[in-house]
């Protein structure tokens, strides 16, 4: 979405979206990505053209809201922030654990949890 932040990495990741592959996101997900465009608006990196714009290219990625998120936020997630000193949105790496799939993140902390689960990375290059 930002210019600044594409790399290889996050391009082979959109290549294989566009290509039909599902992308799991927990319960919180879209929340967190408001968080991020409402942020990225007031910094002005983003104005509402582009919010909406974004959000309708969005909506052609086969991504999955994960059901069971909120169940497993005060055990499994919960003892994954604790373990890794991380917030809630430990909830990503838990997800990435239990489905065996790569995490998709660019947040060190995040990373550092994945990586000492064993979760592999998608967006490293």
């Amino acid at each position: 979405m930002f210019g600044d932040e594409a790399s290889s990495a996050a391009d082979a990741l959109l290549d294989r979206l566009v290509q039909g592959e599902r992308a799991w996101v927990p319960a919180l997900w879209h929340l967190e990505l408001g968080n991020v465009l409402l942020g990225a608006k007031r910094r002005g990196r983003i104005d509402q053209a582009g919010i909406e714009g974004f959000l309708s290219w969005l909506a052609v990625y086969d991504i999955v809201v994960d059901e069971q998120t909120m169940e497993r936020a005060w055990q499994k997630t919960l003892d994954l922030a604790l373990l890794h000193s991380l917030s809630t949105y430990a909830a990503y790496p838990e997800l990435a654990l239990r489905r065996g799939l790569p995490l998709a993140s660019l947040d060190r902390e995040l990373i550092a949890a994945a990586r000492a689960c064993g979760v592999p990375l998608c967006l490293q290059s």
